[in-house]
């Protein structure tokens, strides 16, 4: 299959196929981090741009190695000390990196629909590193990845997503991702914090935990984001860790589904630290695999088709 699109958007857009070969280029990359010298030229003379707005530690960590790994040319962008904090707009920002010849800008925004905005306008290739509650397709996909590592047959999977949906960047893309592949997704938090008529996308809605974690294989934590509590969608954090909190015993009794978080974590509130770091736990094998799935997409939306093995 070739990858047909220059940008990286959301996952709403992709096909299941399209998701897949994303996954599968993946796994050969996943491979070349493993041997001792980790890194291919297939990038090579690429410049890419790590633009992020927001704070970022895997996400923009990985995208940055993901880069060298393929040998391209790097630099990083932030807010602090540049000359947004003069007022420069976003789109003059970025045309201004671009006229340093970059090819491609990987963006990170509190502003949903930051990475559609400027694929219409700018000539580099567009990778949305995640933008305000709309999307983050590539922790979508190292999701999907990390899934099907254990579970090759995603179809009739059953696959609990607990926390805030409502404002989770990270839910949507999970959930575009699972449901294309035929997973059956159940959502579960509270009802401040559950988008209306969310059904429609083909999850299932509950807001007790016990319920959601019926003959479930995975279940991934959401983090609680403090300013919740101010904005009068939760009570307390402790209220929220004792309704919806992963703990030891109800997993055990729930069969031991393995176990996921995007990161970072509130330990001891939307999971406890014995299940973080238990035997179930794939939250390392998330940020692992994060490297090769960033690679893959890249190497895709940049018009890769046959991978160099060489270093």
């Amino acid at each position: 299959m070739i990858f047909r699109r220059r940008h990286l958007l959301g996952l709403e857009e992709l096909s299941r196929e399209e998701i897949l070969h994303i996954l599968d280029t993946a796994r050969t990359f996943r491979e070349v981090l493993d041997r001792p010298v980790k890194k291919v030229p297939s990038l090579r003379g690429v410049t890419v741009c790590n633009a992020f707005y927001e704070a970022s530690t895997r996400t923009r960590l990985s995208f940055e190695l993901a880069a060298k790994r393929l040998s391209a040319d790097t630099l990083s962008f932030s807010t602090t000390g540049s000359s947004v904090a003069k007022g420069e707009t976003l789109l003059d920002t970025i045309r201004n990196i671009e006229a340093m010849r970059v090819d491609m800008v990987v963006i990170r925004h509190s502003s949903s629909g930051a990475a559609h905005y400027l694929a219409k306008r700018i000539k580099a290739r567009v990778i949305n590193a995640g933008d305000g509650f709309h999307e983050h397709p590539t922790q979508g996909l190292l999701d999907l990845y990390t899934i099907r590592e254990r579970f090759p047959e995603l179809n009739g999977l059953r696959v609990t997503i607990v926390g805030d949906i409502a404002h989770s960047r990270v839910a949507r893309s999970n959930i575009w991702a699972l449901v294309k592949c035929g997973a059956r997704v159940t959502l579960c938090g509270p009802s401040t914090l559950m988008p209306a008529e969310i059904e429609r996308t083909g999850v299932r809605v509950t807001n007790r935990l016990e319920e959601a974690l019926e003959e479930v294989q995975v279940v991934m934590a959401l983090r609680v984001q403090r300013e919740r509590m101010e904005g009068g969608y939760l009570p307390s954090m402790r209220e929220y860790a004792r309704t919806f909190g992963l703990r030891s015993e109800l997993l055990q009794k729930a069969g031991r589904p393995l176990v996921m978080h995007p990161g970072p974590m509130n330990r001891g509130v939307e999971i406890d630290p014995e299940v973080a770091d238990g035997p179930d736990s794939m939250i390392l094998d998330q940020v692992q695999n994060g490297v090769a799935v960033r690679m893959a997409v890249l190497f895709l939306t940049w018009g890769g088709s046959e991978i160099e093995m060489g270093a």
